[in-house]
């Protein structure tokens, strides 16, 4: 089970770059060529998410993508390091429009990935993704 991890700072410009690995990487683990747009922009969505929380938050920390490849499943994992970050935003923000923007991005991600889990713990938030791969 092959597993690339990416860490970037929490800057805008590098989400497209995020977005290009985890496209390389899950064309690489065998997803369906027609579904690689959706990794892109899922992936796009979650990495934009966890930048807006980091910066927002003031938070230092690089924001975290893990692409796991397995025999039947391509998964990528985006970590946050702003705890209470479920719904969204930053824990008592008083931003309604991050508040929004990371509701809409969640939005947009159920509606890319069937395979699709926000988590949140004590260290932060985690957005799990999951697309099945073809038999080479």
């Amino acid at each position: 089970m092959p597993t690339v991890e990416l860490l970037f700072s929490a800057q805008p410009e590098h989400v497209r770059t995020a977005r290009l690995v985890a496209a390389a990487v899950a064309r690489r683990a065998g997803v369906d060529e027609a579904a690689l747009d959706e990794v892109r922009l899922a992936v796009g969505e979650a990495c934009s998410r966890a930048v807006g929380l980091h910066r927002n938050s003031g938070v230092e920390a690089p924001v975290q993508v893990r692409l796991t490849e397995d025999d039947k499943k391509f998964s990528i994992e985006v970590a946050d390091e702003v705890p209470g970050t479920t719904s969204g935003s930053a824990p008592d923000s008083g931003d309604e429009a991050a508040d929004d923007e990371g509701e809409m991005g969640l939005a947009v991600i159920s509606g890319l990935v069937d395979d699709f889990e926000v988590l949140d713990g004590e260290k932060g938030g985690v957005i799990r993704m999951s697309w099945p791969t073809v038999a080479p």
